[in-house]
């Protein structure tokens, strides 16, 4: 995880580095109070229900279905008040009754009390059906407009962040979505292989096409910084001081990023950054969707890693024997942690 600590000259980021689905994302935190503001909608879901796609038997072979397929309609748990909404459109490793890809829109709220998910057929997968289906969702009675929705398909970014934009949700791309990632792979195991569509060759991959490390803007820089461990409890208790809403910041529950049984002396490596102006360096630098820190010894410099494909060179040190060391031993103490 990564966050931001307090210290009045000094503020600190620390990261494990796992990332999507075995590794661990970021968080950040810093002193400032914050307020959601909340919109609720008027019920109506026969948009949501003209979305979900029937399929119907084959016998063509080169399909891959032999047997009759299911009717899917549109699933829903619980409503949609959370401010967060984490968000995947893609297609998945099922097979229609043409031998194409089947699509599925899953969203979930961090804390998985909402969950919705619904099947479109490959020929209606443009950001008027998908905002239709966002649509329908917000208008039932109970319903409250989310303030911001993650996503980490890259490949699908102009539609999601077109159909969100349109309804005045901001579209935040991340890697940051621990709740639908492990969602996705409840679902592969529990549902997918069990469809009677299901083809292992018609997985979806999900790969990062990393930008190349550009240089931090000024005003993210710090005057000193350091390799540091810190014990996963002091960690959790800066953390907890965000849900109690004392300083503003994001968290996660560490069981959606496979890390609930890590010990409490666990130590988390990261990066310390020193500066007289901490507080606000740590205000702009929240303002990122952190996703990871990396040392990178052919570059001598720290990477700091943001939304789904964003690479900055945060930090750089004079390279030398003994500074490799210390930067291949600090990722090594990652590994340790995952």
């Amino acid at each position: 995880m990564n966050c931001l600590l307090q210290d009045p000259k000094c503020c600190c980021h620390t990261s494990c580095g796992r990332l999507p689905p075995r590794e661990r994302l970021a968080t950040s935190v810093h002193r400032q109070p914050f307020t959601a503001a909340r919109q609720s909608s008027r019920s109506s879901s026969r948009n949501t229900r003209r979305l979900c796609c029937r399929v119907t038997s084959t016998s063509d072979p080169a399909t891959s279905v032999s047997t009759s397929l299911p009717t899917y309609s549109p699933h829903q748990k619980g409503l949609p008040q959370s401010q967060v909404w984490e968000l995947d459109f893609c297609s998945r490793p099922l097979l229609d009754e043409r031998g194409k890809k089947r699509w599925e829109l899953l969203i979930c709220s961090p804390d998985r009390k909402f969950e919705y998910s619904a099947y479109f057929p490959n020929n209606k997968i443009n950001s008027t059906q998908l905002k239709a289906a966002l649509l329908g969702l917000l208008q039932q009675a109970g319903a409250e407009k989310p303030r911001q929705c993650r996503f980490f398909r890259g490949q699908m970014q102009t539609i999601i962040s077109r159909s969100l934009a349109d309804l005045d949700i901001a579209p935040v791309p991340s890697r940051r979505c621990f709740t639908l990632i492990s969602w996705l792979q409840e679902r592969l195991e529990n549902l997918y292989k069990k469809d009677p569509g299901y083809s292992d060759k018609a997985a979806s991959l999900f790969m990062l096409d990393l930008q190349s490390p550009q240089e931090l803007p000024d005003n993210l820089r710090g005057e000193q910084w350091n390799f540091v461990q810190l014990p996963l409890s002091a960690l959790l208790e800066e953390l907890s001081q965000v849900k109690q809403r004392e300083v503003f910041g994001d968290t996660f529950d560490l069981a959606t990023a496979d890390a609930a049984d890590l010990p409490l002396d666990a130590l988390i490596p990261g990066v310390a950054v020193f500066s007289k102006r901490a507080v606000p360096l740590a205000a702009w630098t929240s303002g990122f969707e952190l996703a990871a820190l990396v040392a990178d010894t052919d570059r001598a410099c720290v990477i700091l890693e943001t939304g789904v494909n964003q690479r900055w060179r945060y930090g750089s040190y004079r390279r030398n024997p003994e500074t490799n060391a210390e930067a291949r031993q600090w990722e090594d103490a990652k590994k340790t942690v995952k």
